[in-house]
């Protein structure tokens, strides 16, 4: 008996996945005819709205002769969510279909309403930049990536140096019990510039850049003056430098954008002196008074998280969206030197408005600049602050940081079933918008996870003190292992819908658990060469291959530790499959794939079957002109 309804699949909903505004969409329902449904309705609800919408179904006749077809047309109008499902009327009373959680059987006919399906509805016209399409971003956390050897003249004393390029960083708490997080390994915007040449045989064609502004943390999150270099790292010409070169390679810079808190030793709050006696903390006579909340001037204030140390500022504030978004701000001002965009620092904590000022000063800049934000959850229908959030209906973000894909890959590989995978993948791939979809940033690891490696094959961290983390690596048979699921992950990385961001070092076997053992320095000279070069056979896979740029998703068999899926637009197909278990699988090849050009080794063997040894993937090329 066929499924009553599959928001996937093209017979039942077409178009497939987000629309623009004002697009007409077919929707069918398959009833078993001994059901003798005597009407049926589709029930849709604009997001929070109290009235539901109720679109009448016309009876199509027989899909076979136990299943009959019923049809509606559904225009949404308005920007946002929509929620809907179906209602029957039976002899037997009301019954609803409804969404199941078991990907396999994705719906069933109930007495009850249960979950709906949702409609991604977003602006028309909304276009996201073209230069990311087919390319490659790269990760950089500044302090650790490559030191160029030139000597600053640097006037703080308080912080720590290391000498051993490949030692830990600074993990245990000092002698007050703080982890202060200043201990530097020089890394440093020329170093960046010196490896440009690698960069740019890996593939990259953006480097993202965590926070450079002057701090006083290695991290650089607690922003002590966005307007200028933290000296550790350069100056601006530095930084001018470095787009200037890059973008001489075909490579684009964008930055991380910390503006939902300031540090409290900044040139804005000031709490500890270092700037004279300016500053909110310090002067309520200070230009940056009202970008602050203060309960009890000056100690008691909003801080991010608790943190004392990251005073919270009011976003919406006429003054700091002026110091950030304003025709001379803090944006523009940064793009003038040579950035391409911006990565946006916990954009579910930046107010609707502010992230509308920004995006229309970036824009207004740069039409083609690049505006990704950090969401973590399903970014389409997020909510956060008691509001369902807008990033990607066409007027905020271009892209968010992909976890949704990072955690459906990484289970995949540690022994999830492949049908909670696909059914992931899929959940973002129908629920995005396609101009956001094509841009989506894709990461395996970021410097607030575990790496990648660690997480495949080491043992869970099951909430272990750093100390445990400190002392823990593979063992060589660990990561044996865990190397050859990590070239199955990235294999997926870079052939899903999307921009895959390779974390620095991840390319090169790096592992580590959390903060501060995820943030280790790049091991020039002790690379695992292995990686190296699998990330540059599918960096060049993905820029000889049209389909993985902006080509259609076929999500084709999901089972057990098997995975399969299609890229496809009108010039190349590519068949992909993966098999994360431990025994070879051998399938027959989808319709259309016998003659097709196996990739990276892959083997028809002599029935023409594809067989997929343990832990690896295999790919088969159609081009189709």
């Amino acid at each position: 008996m066929p499924i009553p309804f599959d928001s996937k699949n093209i017979y039942y909903k077409a178009p497939f996945g987000a629309v623009e505004e004002n697009t007409k969409i077919i929707l069918r329902i398959l009833l078993p005819r001994e059901l003798h449904t005597q009407k049926a309705e589709m029930c849709a609800k604009y997001d929070y709205d109290y009235d539901w919408i109720f679109t009448k179904m016309l009876w199509c006749g027989s899909f076979d002769n136990k299943t009959e077809v019923w049809e509606c047309e559904f225009t949404p109008d308005r920007i946002g969510l929509y929620w809907y499902n179906f209602k029957l009327y039976t002899p037997d009373g009301i019954r609803y279909i409804v969404l199941s959680d078991d990907p396999k059987i994705v719906s069933s006919i109930e007495y009850d309403m249960g979950r709906s399906w949702q409609i991604t509805c977003y602006k028309k016209g909304f276009e996201t930049p073209k230069w990311p399409v087919g390319g490659v971003m790269y990760q950089i956390f500044p302090d650790r990536f490559n030191f160029s050897g030139e000597e600053k003249k640097i006037e703080r004393t308080d912080y720590k140096r290391h000498k051993d390029w490949y030692e830990l960083p600074q993990w245990q708490p000092d002698e007050n019990g703080e982890i202060t997080n200043t201990d530097f390994f020089m890394g440093d915007l020329k170093g960046i510039t010196q490896k440009l040449d690698y960069l740019e045989k890996l593939g990259v064609s953006c480097i993202y850049l965590n926070p450079m502004g002057e701090a006083h943390s290695n991290h650089r999150y607690d922003t002590g003056d966005y307007a200028h270099i933290d000296p550790i790292l350069g100056n601006e010409d530095d930084f001018k430098e470095l787009c200037q070169k890059a973008k001489e390679k075909g490579i684009h810079i964008i930055n991380d954008g910390v503006f939902s808190h300031t540090g409290a030793d900044s040139i804005y709050f000031n709490r500890s002196g270092r700037y004279g006696n300016s500053g909110a903390f310090r002067d309520k006579n200070s230009p940056y008074y009202t970008w602050y909340k203060f309960n009890e001037w000056p100690h008691n204030y909003h801080s991010w998280w608790g943190f004392y140390t990251l005073p919270e500022v009011i976003e919406t504030s006429p003054a700091f969206n002026e110091y950030i978004n304003g025709k001379d701000g803090i944006v523009r001002k940064w793009m003038k030197c040579g950035n391409s965009g911006w990565r946006l620092d916990v954009a579910d904590e930046l107010p609707d408005e502010f992230m509308e000022n920004l995006r229309k000063s970036v824009k207004e800049e740069n039409p083609e600049a690049f505006i990704v934000g950090e969401v973590w959850e399903d970014a389409s229908n997020k909510e956060s602050y008691g509001a369902r959030r807008k990033f990607l209906l066409g007027s905020q973000l271009d892209s968010v940081m992909n976890y949704v894909f990072r955690n459906a890959i990484l289970d995949f590989c540690r022994g999830q079933e492949a049908k909670y995978t696909l059914n992931a993948i899929m959940s973002v791939v129908e629920n995005y918008p396609r101009p956001v979809l094509r841009v989506l940033m894709n990461s395996l690891s970021t410097h607030d996870t575990e790496r990648a490696l660690t997480v495949i094959a080491g043992e869970p961290l099951n909430g272990r003190d750093r100390g445990w983390q400190a002392s823990h690596k593979l063992s060589a048979e660990q990561r044996e292992r865990g190397v050859k699921l990590l070239k199955l992950a990235v294999a997926m990385q870079y052939t899903l819908p999307g921009f895959p961001c390779v974390y620095y070092g991840d390319e090169a076997g790096m592992e580590g658990y959390r903060d501060p053992f995820n943030r280790c320095c790049y091991p020039w000279g002790r690379e695992d060469k292995e990686l190296i070069e699998w990330h540059k056979q599918m960096a060049d896979l993905r820029k000889s291959i049209s389909a993985l740029w902006d080509g259609e998703f076929i999500g084709l068999y999901a089972e057990g530790r098997r995975l399969s899926y299609i890229r496809h637009d009108e010039n190349t197909a590519l068949y992909c499959t993966f098999n994360a278990g431990n025994e070879t699988e051998i399938t027959t090849p989808p319709p259309g794939y016998t003659d097709a050009k196996p990739l990276f080794g892959a083997k028809l063997n002599e029935n023409g079957k594809l067989e997929i040894p343990p832990m690896s993937c295999a790919f088969l090329l159609n081009e189709l002109k």
